[in-house]
């Protein structure tokens, strides 16, 4: 990791864990560059990056100030349950119901934008939180992708850093929130009444080369988990997945 990076991590722990909080002034450049041994250049370009992700205002002369507790979660956090539970100081479980090869219905072929009937590999899987229920995981990959999943125990912990571990390159993703009625299986697994509310997370992840590798239909017991957005006038905003107290 590059030192601007180390820079802006340690600024974005300490506001997580409270030593910064909303309107506190940060150090100067001049006491940051002396407590990281570091010239301007990594200082600068640390604190630019928390201003454009909407964690610190200031600049022009302004000292920089801590605008939000909210920190943009990583890429990671977002594609990997275990990662995100990880770096809020949870722990992720998972238990898996079923482990199938099967041809592509229309929604999946659609999805990962293969034909309908091609083979792929779909996942249900149980998730806990702190071992309380919390999600029922339902995720379909393309064939060559998904195989690799048989020789992986779904049990143990992270399907997505088995799968980068086994060279799988997980690039970009896109990801929709919205909420359904819980269904026969969503009833059944995640002990709630049919029909019930949950919140959903459909997401389908790409190479860097453009291929759609993975189609996600991921759904929260509302109580458990909750979505959320920190928008600024000048900065993009940041999705965010928050675990219930």
């Amino acid at each position: 990791m590059a030192l601007h990076e180390v820079i802006a991590e340690s600024i974005r722990e300490q506001i997580r864990v409270g030593e910064l909080t909303i309107g506190s002034a940060l150090p100067s450049e001049s006491q940051l560059c002396e407590r990281w041994k570091s010239s301007r250049g990594p200082v600068r370009q640390a604190l630019a990056t928390l201003r454009a992700e909407g964690v610190i205002t200031g600049g022009s002369g302004k000292p920089p100030v801590v605008c939000t507790t909210s920190i943009p979660q990583p890429f990671d956090s977002l594609l990997s349950y275990s990662a995100w539970a990880r770096a809020i100081g949870r722990s992720a479980g998972q238990r898996t119901l079923e482990l199938a090869l099967r041809p592509a219905d229309p929604l999946v072929a659609s999805k990962l934008g293969i034909d309908e009937g091609a083979r792929v590999v779909q996942v249900l899987r149980l998730r806990y939180l702190d071992g309380e229920r919390a999600m029922l995981e339902r995720a379909t990959f393309v064939e060559h992708v998904g195989r690799l999943l048989f020789d992986f125990d779904c049990d143990s912990g992270s399907i997505w850093a088995y799968l980068q571990s086994r060279g799988v390159n997980f690039s970009t993703a896109s990801h929709i929130i919205d909420a359904v009625a819980a269904d026969p299986l969503d009833s059944e697994h995640l002990e709630v009444t049919e029909g019930s509310p949950l919140l959903r997370q459909q997401r389908t992840a790409r190479t860097a080369d453009g291929e759609v590798i993975e189609y996600h239909d991921d759904r929260y017991l509302p109580g458990m988990v909750s979505f959320s957005l920190e928008n600024t006038l000048d900065v993009r905003t940041s999705l965010m997945r928050n675990a219930k107290p």
